[in-house]
């Protein structure tokens, strides 16, 4: 039954199958011996291997009784109170619950260990393997590694033996896995980097007891792992940094982005606890590496959508800003003394205003503040200061990745003061206002700080990016024209236009202005288009009529691909770019990254262009008539 001899006897012979081939210690015809093997060589956990231990004594104990006292072979238990009470006498218990609780107990964990131990995958990926493949000695590891393709087979097997030479039982343990780990490696983009990954996160975790544990025993966790090293660059390095977040990946729900508000509070609670200001950010700092690990984890197994990760990453960006200005002031309020007399508002712009960041996006933010008191003289020192604090302790050395605040889109740009009272956004904007400046508003939102001072300056520029009676002719000229001169100056010499992600034929810059253009004209009779987000902006447009629908899905999908392969250029290769790549063996990277199958690349590029294509078109038709 369920948990019986028979389930321990299988979990055992099964592991002697598929492994007895590489390890002669394994070759044993007794259950309990194989056991003890299975346990010192690494391919059983220790703690499973004395349940099983035990519980199989205690089953065959149960055996005996029943042969002995009907002197006949069977396997059923007493049904009925004497005889059940008979049993249990016999075992030494004083009564048939004592001993029943026993039995169910031995039978339950039976079962588990049985399903966790017959059912790894990582067994299964190692009983396919060729019976030499089991053995990683020099030269059938190197044979196998140019097989599979690795483009340095010397130096993969000096990654293989420094992991598998020795006697430690780790050293067993990896043994087992890394046959099969270097099918999955292969199947990616870069088996090399990827191997390479897994040497220097298994050196810094060294002895660590749940590291191996986990790729053996958690269901799909080694696969995972050798893909995800060997596909992705940013989250090798990432990894490398937080070896401990390897664990997230038992389990589907750890991969899934948390709430805003979750994040805020555990940020914050941490930014609080810390009376040393560089020390409070550098842990918020960690949290938000432990954060994009599991973003870009769930994103690259398929676990979350594009829409998805946008918004996580945006709401990671928000509760690290959130934890860095609370540090900021109290570092300012403690430099000066005193409680400080004003109040401070950081506005999201662009992609972290419309909830849709990517992976290599800077932080476009706003400052704003308020007096607290009628003397204001030195309000606009102290938010500077505070504002100035923030960027400082986000972008200072870390073993984490930098936040970059931009400030960039402020009034008068960068020769603007970095921060501004809500009475002077006021005044700038009613007299100073240009239309490019309503239509970068056309993303702004409250991210952290003062909440009513966020609310009342967008209640501020409401008017401003939702005008009254729409745009006038000259200003839809000046934004077209600003349009146009962008394209001819921004766009780097020498790059294909058709091949540039934001600002080529059909790539985002096409499908935001688009849509911002739409907002501007219409915005304020049709309250669905008053939104920061681009998608939800199109979808919009479409239902108020002013796009056909199949016009929509074109700039959607085109937006959805170009934000999918600038997000993946980064998960591939670490570094931020808006040009598709050329080079074959880049290309190939950032098309696996974004789930195509090996050779797809073409596939890829196809789709992109085709997208991008038809959103051109109607962007023409739209934007530009």
């Amino acid at each position: 039954g369920p948990g019986g001899l028979r389930d321990v006897e299988f979990a055992v012979q099964l592991l002697q199958l598929v492994h007895g081939r590489g390890d002669e210690l394994l070759r044993s015809p007794t259950t309990l011996v194989a056991l003890a093997a299975l346990a010192d060589g690494g391919y059983v956990g220790r703690d499973d291997a004395a349940q099983l231990a035990s519980s199989y004594r205690f089953l065959r104990t149960v055996e005996h009784r029943l042969q002995l006292q009907q002197l006949r072979r069977t396997h059923l238990l007493p049904v009925d109170e004497s005889g059940l009470r008979w049993l249990a006498r016999s075992m030494g218990r004083r009564d048939i619950a004592s001993w029943q609780s026993e039995y169910d107990g031995h039978v339950r964990e039976v079962r588990r260990i049985h399903e966790k131990l017959f059912y790894r995958p990582l067994l299964n990926a190692v009983a396919r393997l060729p019976s030499d493949g089991t053995r990683l000695t020099p030269a059938a590891a190197t044979a196998r590694l140019k097989a599979l393709g690795f483009a340095d087979p010397v130096a993969a097997l000096g990654h293989l033996e420094a992991l598998t030479s020795g006697i430690s039982r780790s050293a067993a343990i990896l043994r087992a896995l890394l046959p099969a780990m270097l099918g999955w490696f292969a199947e990616a983009a870069d088996p090399d980097a990827g191997l390479l990954s897994f040497r220097q996160v298994s050196d810094a975790l060294g002895s660590t007891p749940w590291y191996l544990r986990v790729l053996r025993d958690e269901g799909a966790t080694a696969e995972r792992l050798a893909r995800l090293l060997a596909t992705s660059r940013f989250v090798a390095d990432l990894l490398g940094r937080a070896p401990e977040t390897i664990a997230l990946l038992a389990d589907d729900d750890e991969l899934m982005p948390r709430g805003p508000d979750a994040l805020r509070g555990e940020l914050l609670a941490v930014a609080r606890r810390n009376d040393d200001w560089e020390d409070a950010v550098v842990a918020a700092r960690g949290l938000r590496r432990r954060e994009l690990i599991r973003i870009a984890c769930g994103d690259l197994l398929g676990l979350v959508g594009v829409d998805e990760v946008g918004r996580a990453l945006s709401d990671v960006a928000a509760a690290t800003l959130a934890a860095a200005l609370e540090t900021a002031t109290r570092s300012t309020r403690s430099r000066l003394g005193a409680e400080l007399p004003v109040r401070l508002a950081i506005i999201g712009m662009g992609r972290l205003g419309g909830l849709e960041q990517g992976y290599g996006s800077d932080a476009d933010v706003l400052f704003v503040y308020e007096p607290l008191g009628a003397d204001s003289s030195d309000c606009t020192a102290t938010a500077h200061d505070i504002a100035s604090e923030l960027r400082r302790l986000l972008t200072m050395p870390a073993p984490d990745p930098a936040l970059v605040v931009d400030a960039d889109l402020r009034p008068e740009g960068r020769q603007g003061p970095l921060v501004r009272s809500l009475a002077s956004y006021a005044e700038y904007y009613e007299h100073w206002s240009s239309p490019w400046e309503a239509q970068a508003l056309l993303r702004a939102t409250p991210i952290a700080g003062d909440a009513d001072l966020g609310r009342r300056f967008v209640e501020l520029i409401d008017p401003l990016r939702y005008p009254e009676g729409g745009l006038q002719p000259a200003e839809i000229r000046e934004i077209r024209r600003l349009k146009a001169r962008i394209e001819a100056e921004r766009l780097p010499r020498g790059v294909d236009p058709s091949m540039h992600i934001k600002l080529g034929r059909g790539g985002l810059a096409d499908v935001e202005w688009t849509a911002q253009l739409l907002q501007l004209r219409h915005g304020r009779e049709i309250a669905t288009l008053r939104t920061t987000a681009t998608i939800e902006a199109v979808a919009a447009a479409a239902d108020a009529g002013l796009l056909a629908r199949d016009d929509a899905d074109a700039l959607q999908d085109a937006w959805v691909i170009a934000t999918r392969v600038r997000n993946a250029i980064v998960l591939a290769r670490g570094i931020p770019s808006d040009v598709v790549p050329s080079d074959a063996r880049a290309l190939a990277a950032v098309s696996g990254a974004m789930g195509y199958a090996a050779g797809r690349s073409g596939d890829m590029l196809e789709d992109y262009r085709r997208a991008t294509r038809r959103a051109r078109a109607v962007h023409e038709r739209v934007f530009a008539s």
